[in-house]
């Protein structure tokens, strides 16, 4: 089972998409800002990281470089989350070390499909 750490500060997502992964048989760990998701990961070592790019304490994009340029987090895939589907958001979000983007409001379809590639399209949730 894969285990998704979710870095989300909003309660009716990240209660909408943990109850939702878990019901695919996910694994999920929370953090509710960027400094706690980077502990998570570094403690927790997820499979992915949804990381959502506007949080309080530590922003996304700083949680991202931060997560990319340590040793023991950068090999794991980060899916940025965000409200920003501005032209080059998806291209920042890349700069900032996220391996894809996802703009909200969430399509839970094609995130799933993104959280599959991220796995290596190795892993097949009940």
């Amino acid at each position: 089972m894969a285990k998704i750490l979710l870095v989300e500060d909003h309660e009716e997502i990240w209660d909408f998409l943990s109850r939702r992964l878990k019901r695919r048989g996910y694994d999920v760990i929370l953090a509710h800002d960027g400094e706690a998701g980077v502990q998570q990961a570094r403690a927790g070592r997820p499979d992915v990281i949804l990381l959502d790019m506007n949080l309080p304490i530590l922003d996304g994009w700083s949680a991202a470089r931060a997560l990319k340029s340590s040793g023991d987090t950068r090999d794991i895939p980060i899916i940025a989350l965000t409200a920003h589907a501005m032209l080059g958001d998806r291209d920042k979000a890349i700069q900032a070390g996220c391996d894809d983007y996802h703009p909200k409001p969430i399509d839970f379809s094609k995130l799933l499909t993104q959280i599959g590639a991220a796995l290596g399209g190795t892993e097949t949730p009940a």
